[in-house]
C-alpha cells in the first residue's frame, strides 16, 4: 500500500499508566458474569486455589523439617529414621494435594472457558438482534462488535483465573512472609521491591498493546473482509475470472506488514525492558542469597532453615513476579472487556407504538410530505414524497439506481423512520403501530434477498417464522412463489440442501433462487402488503412478466409495491410513480404517463425500440 491507510497517529504510548487503575472497573462484572454462568464451577475453582495458595509453603516448611531431622539423626550414634519418614510422607502428601488441586483447576478453568465463551458469543448476538439497521450500516459499529467478537469471550474467564490466581499468590506470599520474618523484616521488603520495576513496565506496555488494538480496528476489518473474499464461494467466480486473487492477496500481505510493523516495534520494546528490568529481580535474589549463606555459615540460622529461607525467597519471588504479572494481566483484560461493554451498552432503539389497527380500515399506505437522510450523510435520499396505495392495488417504483426506491422501501417496512413528514397505514402513523403487528401485516423480497445455507422447505420457511416447520404450508407458498414445478424434480423435494456450504448441499441459478425468496414471501399469509424489489432481475423479459402476472392473480387482495426497470412489467400496476434524485418527479398510469411525454414515455420508447 503506498500510504498509511489509517486517518491518525497511533495512540500516544507515553499514557501507559495514566488510566491504570481506572480500568479495573469491570473486573467486578466479569467475575459476577463467571459466577452466574456457573455457581459450582466457579466455588470449585475458589477452594481449589486456596489449596494451591497454601500447599507450597507447607511443603517449605515441611523441608526445613526434613533436613534438620536428617541432620539430628545423623548426629547420633543410633539414627533413628522415623522422624525423617514421617515428615518425608506428610511433604508428599502436601504435595499429592497441590498437584490434585492443580489438575482441578485446570479441569475448572477448561469446562468454564467453554461455558462461558458460549455465553459471551450469545450475548454478542443478543445485542445485535436488538440494534436498528442504521447501527448495521455504521462502520464506527462494525469497529466495536469486530473489537467485542475478538478475544471478548476469553477476557472474563482470563480476569478471574488472574483474579484467583492473584488471591492464591497473595496466600502464598503471606505464608512466605510470615516464614521469612523470623529471619528479617528486610528480606521480606527486599522480596516484594524486587518485582516492581519489571510490573511497572508491563503494565506500560499493556496499555500500548491495548491501544494498538484499539486504533488498528479497521485494518483488521479489511484483512477479515479479504480473507472472506479469497475464499467463499460466492465471490470465487469473479475473482477467478477477473484474476483478483494475486491483487487481494498483495493487499491482505500489505495490510500485514503494516500491522506486523507495529506489533514488531511493540514487541521488542517490551522484550528489552522486560529482560532489563527482570535482572534488578534476579540480583536481589542473589544478593537474599549471599545473605542467607552468610547467616547459616556463622551458625545463627540452621542448615535446615538456611535451605528454607532460599526455597522461600526464591518461590516468595516467584509469587511476588506472579501476582504482579497477574495485576498487569487484569489491567489488559479489563482494558480489552472494554470492548466487550462498549459494544454491549450500545443505546438499543426502541421501536414505539402498541396499537394493532387503523381508525380507518381500507385507507390502505399514505406518504405525507416523506424526507429522509441517512445518518452522516449531507444529501437526503427522499424529498417530499407524496403518495397513496389502496388494497387491491399495485404500485410500481420507477428510476435510476439511487433515486430513492429501496429507501422508500425501507422506511415502508419501519427500518429506518422518516426525518421529516409521515407515513400512515390505515390512517395511523406506522409510528404507533405496535412493530410486530405492522411486521406481519408486511411480506418483503428485497434486491439483495438472503440465500439461506439450509434446506428448500427452510428457505421458505423463514418467511413466517411462526409456521418455520409448516410443510402444507410450504407447499402453497411455492405454488404462489412459481418455485413448486423445480422443487418436485429434487429427490428429497423440501428437504434438498442448498448451498454448497454442507454436505450434499445443491446449488440453485440465480432464477430459481429467486423463486424461493419469491415463495418466502408468500410463505407470510397475513400480509396484506406485499413488496417486491427487483426481485426477478436474474429472470428473462418473459419470465418476470408471467411471475408478475401471477402475483397480480394471487394477491388480488393486497396492496403491492412493485420496483423494477423493466416497463414490460411495470405497466402493470395500477399507479406508477417516477422517483429522481429522491423526489416524486412523475406519477400516474401507464398510458396517462406515456401520454404525457415526459421522463417514463422517454424511458419506455428506449427500452421498447430494445425489442423491436
Amino acid at each position: 500500500m503506498a500510504a498509511h491507510p489509517h486517518a491518525g497517529p497511533p495512540p500516544d504510548e507515553g499514557a501507559g499508566l495514566r488510566h491504570f487503575f481506572s480500568v479495573f472497573r469491570y473486573s467486578r462484572r466479569a467475575i459476577g458474569l463467571v459466577w452466574t454462568t456457573s455457581r459450582a464451577l466457579t466455588l470449585t475453582f475458589l477452594a481449589l486455589t486456596l489449596l494451591a495458595g497454601l500447599a507450597p509453603a507447607a511443603a517449605a516448611w515441611v523441608g526445613q523439617k526434613i533436613v534438620d531431622a536428617v541432620v539430628t539423626a545423623a548426629a547420633t550414634e543410633l539414627p533413628d529414621p522415623r522422624p525423617v519418614f514421617a515428615w518425608v510422607a506428610l511433604e508428599g502428601g502436601i504435595m499429592v494435594a497441590l498437584s490434585a488441586g492443580q489438575r482441578g483447576i485446570d479441569v475448572c478453568r477448561s469446562l468454564l472457558r467453554a461455558k462461558l465463551g458460549h455465553r459471551v458469543n450469545v450475548m454478542i448476538l443478543e445485542k445485535a438482534r436488538s440494534l436498528s439497521l442504521a447501527q448495521f450500516e455504521d462502520s464506527e459499529f462494525y469497529d466495536k462488535l469486530t473489537r467485542a467478537r475478538r478475544q471478548a469471550s476469553q477476557r472474563p474467564l482470563s480476569l478471574v483465573t488472574r483474579t484467583f490466581g492473584l488471591g492464591q499468590n497473595a496466600i502464598s506470599l503471606v505464608s512466605y512472609a510470615v516464614l521469612l520474618l523470623a529471619f528479617s523484616p528486610w528480606a521480606v521488603l527486599v522480596l516484594v521491591l524486587g518485582g516492581l520495576p519489571a510490573f511497572i513496565a508491563e503494565a506500560k506496555f499493556s496499555g500500548d498493546a491495548f491501544r494498538l488494538f484499539r486504533w488498528r480496528s479497521p485494518e483488521t476489518r479489511k484483512q477479515m473482509y479479504l480473507e472472506t473474499v479469497l475464499a467463499r464461494e460466492d465471490y470465487a467466480k469473479e475473482v477467478q475470472l477477473y484474476g483478483l486473487g494475486s491483487l487481494f492477496m498483495q493487499r491482505y500481505r500489505d495490510i500485514f506488514a503494516l500491522l506486523f510493523a507495529e506489533d514488531r516495534r511493540l514487541t521488542l520494546r517490551r522484550g528489552a525492558w522486560g529482560w532489563g528490568l527482570g535482572l534488578v529481580a534476579t540480583l536481589s535474589f542473589y544478593g537474599a542469597y549471599v545473605w542467607i549463606a552468610w547467616a547459616a555459615i556463622h551458625r545463627q540460622i540452621t542448615l535446615g532453615e538456611m535451605t528454607m529461607y532460599l526455597m522461600v525467597f526464591k518461590q516468595g519471588q516467584s509469587s511476588v513476579a506472579a501476582s504482579l504479572s497477574a495485576i498487569g494481566g487484569m489491567y489488559e483484560d479489563n482494558l480489552y472487556l472494554s470492548n466487550l461493554y462498549e459494544y454491549l451498552e450500545q443505546p438499543t432503539p426502541t421501536l414505539e407504538g402498541e396499537s394493532t389497527e387503523g381508525p380507518t380500515p381500507g385507507d390502505g399506505i399514505r406518504f405525507e410530505g416523506v424526507s429522509f437522510t441517512y445518518p452522516g450523510a449531507t444529501q437526503p435520499a427522499l424529498q417530499g414524497v407524496d403518495l397513496h396505495l389502496q388494497p387491491g392495488k399495485a404500485l410500481a417504483l420507477v428510476g435510476e439506481n439511487g433515486s430513492g426506491k429501496t429507501t422508500l422501501i425501507k422506511l415502508l417496512t419501519r427500518l429506518y423512520a422518516p426525518s421529516e413528514g409521515i407515513i400512515t397505514l390505515d390512517g395511523l402513523d406506522l409510528r404507533k403501530w405496535d412493530p410486530e403487528t405492522l411486521r406481519r401485516r408486511v411480506a418483503v423480497v428485497f434486491q439483495d434477498f438472503s440465500r439461506y445455507q439450509l434446506t428448500v422447505g427452510e428457505n421458505v420457511g423463514a418467511g413466517d417464522v411462526a409456521r418455520f416447520d409448516d410443510e402444507a404450508g410450504w407447499e402453497r407458498a411455492a405454488e404462489r412463489g412459481l418455485a413448486a414445478p423445480f422443487i418436485d424434480d429434487f429427490e428429497a423435494r423440501y428437504g434438498t440442501q442448498l448451498g454448497r456450504w454442507f454436505a450434499d448441499g445443491r446449488e440453485l441459478s440465480g432464477g430459481q433462487w429467486q423463486k424461493v425468496a419469491l415463495s418466502r414471501a408468500f410463505m407470510r399469509e397475513g400480509a396484506d402488503i406485499l413488496v417486491l424489489d427487483e426481485p426477478t432481475a436474474a429472470l428473462d423479459a418473459e419470465a418476470e412478466a408471467q411471475v408478475f402476472e401471477h402475483v397480480s392473480a394471487t394477491a388480488t387482495d393486497k396492496m403491492t409495491i412493485l420496483i423494477s426497470h423493466r416497463f414490460s412489467t411495470v405497466r402493470m400496476a395500477d399507479h406508477i410513480v417516477v422517483l429522481d434524485g429522491g423526489r416524486v418527479l412523475e406519477s400516474g398510469t401507464h398510458e396517462s404517463l406515456t401520454a404525457a411525454g415526459g421522463r417514463y414515455a422517454r424511458l419506455f420508447e428506449l427500452q421498447a425500440a430494445g425489442y423491436r
